[in-house]
């Protein structure tokens, strides 16, 4: 056996194989593609994928989790003291080259910044990582969390929701596959309770009676949530809309469509990600439904913000005019620039 010949050969395919990664490499740099570090709950992983989609980069989801409890604490002692290993945490994602790493809430902040790293790209941090080290590239916050002044910091008058505009019309083209829209509409949305605030069957229907005596002659859409007590989808479901989405039997997400369509949107004020969703797309005017029982938390800041900026009306039984809506294309600009600094 030629021994020589066959090292020779070996190292020519070792070769041939670096040269077709670095092209590789070289290719998904120049198209980038962004890797989404996700915990998998709806609420953050919609929040990275508007960020993609308003950069205009395509993206992967890489779901992470933690064995336990103890190592999510692990995770954070190891940031403080400035480790970052892999062996934390249970992350199944592809070895590819990518332009940058998003990563939004508790459990995906040290895996996004360990990934980021491991892969020599940026990494974005979307909501505060309190409890970790601020040392991401970009840390989008919302300002009801009170944010440090830095540098990588940028504050949102809301949360993360996408700036493009054809997300929003492709969803109300999926939407109208399911429901023609007939006549002008209003829709509902309905969170759930949560460690601020409640929700009653008697509430929500005493909610329901005043909505609808306000909104003759309108066509009426309304969606659950993944919180909202079964109680509560069970009265929903009594009442008679145009359009019902009872989301414990179907996951379809119109809020998007709804945000699009419709003239006026009822919020519960449980959910900043929904509220959010409603002031800074399309025309409506939106009207809080209050279901909060804390005076001082962060939905009564996001909320008395957005009232005084004349975005959302408290729902009294009468519709109000707050309808104007906030612009994050400013933000989005600024994550850019932090991420990919040579553009």
């Amino acid at each position: 056996m030629n021994l020589s010949g066959l090292r020779g050969r070996t190292a020519f395919y070792v070769i041939l194989q670096k040269i077709i990664g670095w092209l590789i490499c070289l290719r998904v740099r120049y198209m980038e593609k962004i890797l989404i570090v996700t915990d998998g709950k709806a609420g953050h992983e919609n929040q990275s994928k508007a960020l993609c989609e308003s950069l205009g980069i395509e993206y992967d989801l890489a779901r992470v989790s933690y064995s336990s409890a103890l190592m999510k604490a692990l995770a954070y002692a190891a940031d403080n003291l400035g480790i970052l290993t892999e062996r934390l945490y249970l992350l199944d994602y592809d070895r590819a080259c990518y332009s940058a790493v998003i990563c939004t809430g508790s459990t995906a902040f040290y895996p996004g910044k360990v990934t980021a790293r491991r892969l020599g790209v940026p990494v974005c941090a979307v909501l505060m990582p309190r409890g970790y080290r601020l040392d991401f590239d970009c840390i989008l916050a919302p300002a009801f969390d009170n944010p440090p002044i830095r540098e990588n910091i940028i504050p949102l008058p809301v949360n993360l929701t996408s700036i493009n505009t054809e997300f929003y019309t492709h969803a109300a083209k999926e939407f109208a596959a399911r429901h023609k829209p007939s006549k002008p509409a209003v829709a509902v949305i309905v969170g759930g309770p949560n460690d601020f605030a409640g929700m009653g069957v008697e509430w929500m229907k005493n909610r329901l009676d005043e909505i609808f005596a306000a909104t003759e002659g309108m066509a009426r859409w309304v969606t659950t949530s993944r919180r909202t007590p079964p109680a509560v989808e069970t009265l929903i479901d009594s009442y008679d809309f145009d359009y019902k989405l009872i989301f414990s039997r179907d996951k379809f997400n119109p809020i998007p469509a709804f945000v699009a369509l419709c003239e006026t949107l009822f919020v519960t004020a449980d959910s900043t990600g929904m509220i959010s969703e409603a002031v800074t797309q399309g025309q409506a005017n939106v009207e809080i439904l209050m279901n909060l029982h804390a005076q001082r938390c962060k939905f009564n800041a996001l909320i008395n913000d957005l009232q005084t900026r004349g975005c959302v009306h408290l729902f009294d039984g009468t519709i109000g005019r707050a309808n104007r809506k906030i612009d994050l294309a400013k933000c989005v600009r600024k994550v850019q620039k932090l991420l990919f600094p040579h553009k």
